[in-house]
C-alpha cells in the first residue's frame, strides 16, 4: 500500500482529537457506542459524533480486574479499565454512553460503568424473528432517539434521520469497498494494513473526511492490481479471520498470522464485514434503522442463520484457503458457535479450520504460533 497514504491517515489520526474537543468546546456533543447493534445515525442526526468504545488494548485490563472477574472477556475488562482509569479519551469525550445486552457480562458491566457517565442500555432482543421482535426493537430505538434529544437539545427529525442514514450508508460503502480490494489475488493490502486504517477512520470526527480517505486509500490499492503489484506473491495462503472483533492492541492474531507467510484477506466479524450493510434509504428512518441492526448476524442471536450466509459469501468471494475463528476468553456465545461454524465450512467447503480461543495478552503468543504454522502447513 502507498506509504504515503498511510502517513495521511496518522496525521488525521492525530488531529482528529482535536477536532473532537473543537466540536465539544462549540457546545456540541460526542456519544459513545459499544456495539454495531446500536443505531449511530441518532447520534450523527444530533449533530454529535459517534465514538466506537470497545477496548481492543492490555493496558487497563489490571485496573479492572479491581472490580471485575478475572476470568471475564478481555474486550468488556479493557472497555471498563478504560473507563475506570480515565485513559480514554473518546470515552471521556462522551456525553453518554449507549451500551446493549449482547451478553451477560457485558450488561453486568455496565452497571458498574453507569457510576462514572451515564449509560442507556439498549435491550437487544436475542432473536431475529421480526413477527416476534421488530416492534419491541423499534420502540428501543424510538426511546434512544429521545434520550439522545434529550442530552444534546437537539430535536431528531425524520429529515434529519434521513441525511445520517445516506451519510452512514456511504461510509459504510466505503469501507465495504476498501475490503473488497483484498479480494484481488493476490492482494495488495496487507491485513494489518487494513485493520489500522478500518480502526482509525472508525473515530473520525469528520465522516466525510474518513469516506474520502477510504476511497483514495481503495483507489491506490485498485490501481497497484491493476499494474500488477501486490503486497504478497501469487500463491500465499489467503485467510478469512472470523469470530470475535479486532482492533489495534487486540490484533495478535493477525500479527502471527501474516508474519508466519499467510495474508489475511477478509474479516468476518462486527469490526469488519459485519459493519457493511445499507439501511434502506426509502423507507421511515425508525423501520429501516430498527429492520437493518436487528439483522445483523452476530452469535448473540439464537438461531444465527445469518453467519453462515455471510462465511458463505466471503468465502467464496474473497477465495480463502483457510478460516480462522478466534474467540476471546469467555465469550461463550463465539466459543459455542465455533462448533457449528467448523462443521459448515468443512462441509460445505471442505477448507482447513482453526480455532483459536486468547485474550488480548502476549503470553501465549509463541504457544499460538506453533498451531497458526501447522495450520498454514495444512494449507
Amino acid at each position: 500500500m502507498n506509504p504515503d497514504l498511510l502517513k495521511k491517515l496518522q496525521q488525521i489520526t492525530e488531529q482528529n482529537v482535536m477536532n473532537i474537543e473543537t466540536h465539544k468546546k462549540e457546545g456540541n456533543h460526542a456519544i459513545g457506542f459499544y456495539c454495531i447493534y446500536a443505531p449511530t445515525e441518532l447520534a450523527v442526526a444530533a449533530n454529535a459524533i459517534p465514538l466506537p468504545l470497545c477496548g481492543t488494548r492490555q493496558d487497563p485490563i489490571e485496573a479492572a480486574e479491581e472490580s471485575l472477574p478475572r476470568n471475564l472477556c478481555p474486550l468488556i475488562k479493557s472497555s471498563y479499565g478504560f473507563a475506570a482509569t480515565d485513559t480514554c479519551p473518546f470515552f471521556k469525550f462522551s456525553d453518554i454512553i449507549v451500551a446493549d445486552t449482547t451478553c451477560d457480562g457485558k450488561k453486568k458491566m455496565f452497571e458498574l460503568m453507569s457510576d462514572i457517565k451515564p449509560v442507556h442500555v439498549l435491550q437487544l432482543p436475542q432473536q431475529q424473528n421480526f413477527e416476534l421482535f421488530l416492534e419491541p426493537w423499534k420502540n428501543e430505538i424510538e426511546n434512544l432517539k429521545s434520550i439522545i434529544e434529550q442530552t444534546t437539545g437537539t430535536e431528531i427529525t425524520r429529515e434529519k434521520m434521513g441525511d445520517a442514514v445516506k451519510l452512514m450508508n456511504a461510509e459504510r460503502k466505503a469501507k465495504k469497498r476498501l475490503m473488497d480490494v483484498a479480494m484481488a489475488n493476490p492482494s495488495p493490502i496487507t491485513g494489518k494494513q487494513m485493520v489500522e486504517i478500518l480502526f482509525k477512520t472508525g473515530f473520525f470526527a469528520d465522516k466525510e473526511q474518513g469516506i474520502d480517505l477510504m476511497n483514495e486509500i481503495a483507489d491506490s490499492c485498485e490501481a497497484r492490481t491493476r499494474s500488477g503489484e501486490a503486497a504478497y506473491k501469487a500463491g500465499t495462503p489467503r485467510i478469512l479471520l472470523a469470530g470475535v472483533p479486532i482492533g489495534l492492541g487486540s490484533d495478535k492474531v493477525v500479527h502471527i498470522l501474516e508474519d508466519s507467510g499467510a495474508n489475511v484477506v477478509a474479516f468476518e466479524n462486527c469490526t469488519g464485514y459485519k459493519q457493511t450493510f445499507q439501511v434502506d434509504e426509502t423507507k421511515d428512518p425508525v423501520d429501516a434503522l430498527a429492520e437493518q441492526y436487528l439483522s445483523v448476524p452476530c452469535s448473540v442471536m439464537s438461531p444465527n442463520h445469518g453467519r453462515m450466509d455471510l462465511l458463505d459469501e466471503m468465502i467464496t468471494g474473497f477465495s480463502v484457503d483457510g478460516v480462522v475463528d478466534l474467540t476471546w476468553q469467555a465469550c461463550h456465545t463465539y466459543n459455542v458457535e465455533a462448533h457449528q461454524v467448523q462443521r459448515f465450512i468443512e462441509d460445505r467447503f471442505q477448507l482447513p479450520y482453526l480455532h483459536i480461543e486468547t485474550d488480548y495478552s502476549e503470553s501465549d503468543t509463541e504457544q499460538l504460533r506453533v498451531r497458526i504454522e501447522a495450520f498454514l502447513e495444512m494449507i
